[in-house]
């Protein structure tokens, strides 16, 4: 009897052996979920009663001895959650199921899936620390928040839904997917549906959703000023100039002094003439045309001397680097500086004296530059051309100036040339723009074709942007050189051109990936497609291929302009970046020594930030205006082709009205589909039907949500 006890106690050992590697080892392959005893002993395959009995005894032992985490809810969790690696980055919210984690530092590094029950309150573009983990089923990386470190922000935009009890606000934003609660002793005056800006006072813990109050009424919910000021406020645009910066600027003296233009090199009686948009105000630009007596020509880059009025640490000066760039909505111009020196005391207006600073060239017939000088000038545009009437007159050769105007044009395309034999990636499209009533509601839509006239005013920027920042670089010979304000362009990642050449391949076309021929590739390809239904596809996937632009210290150079060096000297009325290059020119050409990096490095990185948030605005109106004029397309059949695939929808372009709209997966009953990451299509899991990018489909607008921006499209059928 005792040899058989101590079979039993040995079996017993050896089940509850076997039993620790089973648990520890269902655990561990899923160490950031939480299991209860139920859903452990379903998975482990354990029925009877006194065996789960056990389980439960054996949890809590290992559990007591920390093997594994029980939490307060009686769950149970791995520790080797506490072992995994720890990512820092930014929330991206995709919809409300689940967003991605961007990974701080690297853009190389894989973006971290999160369902939406572990982001823990966290909102799109938080910044979080999270656990990462590898789903091997789904091959990608997952994770959960563990602490929010940085909020994006504390306030948001939405219409406010009131009750007799209480409020709640619904955020505009497509990436916020939770309602904000709203005591009615902080509604702030507002109305039922009003558009309203709330502020956060206590953040969500869990499931719970964020307490708020009232800040601001905007106004009623689906007026044009209300919908722009709420964009406006969703990206941080400010709605008008604080008192003592206008104030600042009205003191400026309107008249130019004789000793001001004593200083001077005075141009006054060169012809100039500027060439801008019908509706633009802020003319920072001109050029002035003379033959010179050996036959050359002397072309003069004349741009408004905004540094001259907007001194450093000054209240101007300070409001310009806040706001960093003039920004372009649909109906509206958000200026970097106030009116009266954006429209008024620096826009290079016909007919008056205005203070500039030039870069002006001596150019051979064919287009060669002879020589160059740089310095602060004194001009008179003679005219003030629109695009259109520019245009006209290298059309019909009849106008104002038409032999100034014919030469330029000559020269420019010479210049351009030498451009595209170096390298210059171009990509022409024909772009679309609204036409807007009197009350801002989209009315049609109309062509932006870039013309001869365009093209040569690109031309001469683009040489003077050049020849400036070549100027400061190579003025100053051996190691230490002047510290400038460039604008740069990476050369495009390998692996992304490895991505896009196989993304090519699937519409019958091939590019080269060698580094010197992949831009000359990429040219070729842009003229094959050119007017095809996947032109804009394509060419969008190139650009996704390419780095961004940015401002930095570093001359890296310009990839897709094809320049070594390259700076932005010719619009400082809308952007810093241009009148810091001002500064530091003027401080070279005054024999100064090379400044501090940090501090110009710093404000690169500040500039760049905002510009990317002004792109973003620019694109949220003009998606707001989207789906404004596609409301009167409600329930009628269209065609298009699909623009986009994703986890989540078919993103389908409309081929009259340029506008993207969304097929959303679960509203396909006729099959269960889903997305193939690898091959970038949906597939059908029954029926094995498979939509990629560039197929043509019938679609109907099936919804519009104005608060949303959003879209919603109907699969009529194929149209091949």
């Amino acid at each position: 009897m005792k040899h058989k006890k101590r079979r039993n106690k040995t079996s017993r050992r050896d089940n509850t052996a076997q039993l620790g590697k089973m648990v520890l080892a269902f655990l561990n392959e899923k160490p950031f979920q939480r299991f209860t005893l139920k859903k452990i002993a379903k998975a482990l395959k354990i029925r009877k009663h006194n065996a789960k009995i056990e389980l439960e005894a054996y949890l809590n032992a290992i559990a007591k001895k920390g093997l594994i985490h029980k939490h307060p809810n009686d769950s149970y969790q791995s520790i080797a959650s506490a072992e995994t690696e720890h990512v820092v980055g930014t929330v991206d919210y995709v919809n409300a199921r689940f967003g991605y984690i961007i990974p701080d530092g690297d853009e190389k590094a894989e973006d971290v899936w999160v369902k939406s029950r572990s982001m823990r309150g966290a909102m799109d573009r938080d910044k979080v620390k999270i656990r990462v983990y590898k789903n091997s089923q789904r091959d990608r990386l997952e994770g959960e928040v563990i602490e929010i470190l940085e909020r994006n922000t504390e306030e948001f935009v939405g219409h406010i839904e009131i009750s007799n009890r209480f409020a709640f606000v619904v955020p505009n934003s497509r990436k916020i997917h939770t309602d904000i609660f709203i005591p009615l002793d902080d509604i702030h005056e507002a109305q039922h549906k009003d558009k309203v800006v709330v502020k956060i006072i206590e953040w969500p813990h869990g499931d719970d959703s964020p307490v708020g109050k009232v800040t601001r009424v905007l106004g009623k919910s689906g007026e044009n000023d209300t919908e722009i000021h709420a964009i406006m406020f969703e990206y941080g645009l400010p709605f008008e100039f604080p008192q003592e910066v206008d104030a600042e600027a009205d003191k400026i003296p309107l008249d130019i002094p004789a000793s001001e233009i004593k200083k001077r090199r005075d141009l006054r009686d060169i012809t100039t003439f500027t060439i801008d948009p019908l509706t633009a105000k802020d003319f920072d630009d001109a050029l002035s045309v003379k033959q010179l007596d050996n036959g050359n020509w002397e072309i003069g880059v004349h741009i408004a001397d905004v540094t001259h009025y907007v001194k450093p640490n000054s209240l101007l000066e300070k409001e310009a680097y806040k706001r960093a760039t003039s920004v372009y909505l649909v109906d509206r111009t958000v200026p970097m500086l106030p009116e009266n020196l954006s429209n008024g005391l620096c826009s290079l207006r016909p007919n008056e004296d205005k203070l500039t600073f030039s870069a002006i060239f001596e150019l051979d017939s064919k287009g060669n530059i002879m020589d160059e000088w740089f310095g602060r000038t004194v001009i008179h545009s003679d005219r003030r051309f629109t695009y259109e009437e520019a245009q006209e007159v290298l059309e019909t050769g009849e106008g104002d100036f038409k032999e100034e105007l014919f030469k330029l044009n000559e020269l420019a395309k010479l210049l351009n040339k030498k451009r595209f034999r170096a390298g210059a990636i171009s990509f022409e499209s024909v772009e679309l723009y609204f036409e807007l009533d009197e009350k801002g509601k989209p009315i049609g839509l109309l062509p932006k074709i870039r013309k001869d006239a365009h093209k040569l005013i690109e031309e001469f920027m683009l040489l003077a942007n050049k020849k400036v920042a070549e100027f400061v670089h190579n003025q100053r010979k051996g190691k230490i050189k002047n510290t400038m304000v460039y604008r740069v362009h990476d050369n495009p990642d390998p692996e992304r051109v490895d991505i896009f050449a196989k993304f090519l391949k699937r519409f019958g076309y091939t590019i080269s990936q060698e580094t010197g021929a992949f831009s000359k590739s990429l040219n070729q390809l842009s003229k094959d497609i050119e007017g095809k239904t996947i032109q804009n596809i394509i060419q969008y996937q190139a650009i996704r291929t390419m780095a961004k632009a940015k401002y930095t210290t570093d001359p890296i150079g310009h990839y897709g302009l094809a320049f070594k060096h390259y700076s932005h000297f010719t619009s400082p009325i809308r952007r810093y970046p241009d009148m810091m290059a001002h500064r530091l020119l003027q401080h070279y050409l005054d024999a100064g020594q090379p400044v501090d990096k940090k501090e110009f490095e710093e404000k690169c990185k500040h500039s760049s930030e905002r510009e990317k948030r002004a792109a973003d605005a620019e694109r949220a109106s003009i998606k707001y205006k989207q789906v404004e004029f596609m409301e009167t397309f409600l329930n009628k059949e269209l065609d298009g082709f699909i623009s986009g695939t994703t986890d989540w929808g078919i993103y389908v372009e409309m081929n009259d009205t340029k506008c993207e709209g969304m097929i959303r997966l679960a509203d396909m009953k006729d099959d269960y589909y889903a997305f193939d990451e690898e091959a970038q299509m949906v597939i059908g899991k029954k029926f094995k039907e498979k939509f990629m990018i560039g197929d043509n489909l019938k679609v109907k607008v099936k919804a519009t949500n104005l608060d949303k921006r959003t879209i919603d499209l109907e699969l009529v059928g194929r149209l091949d």
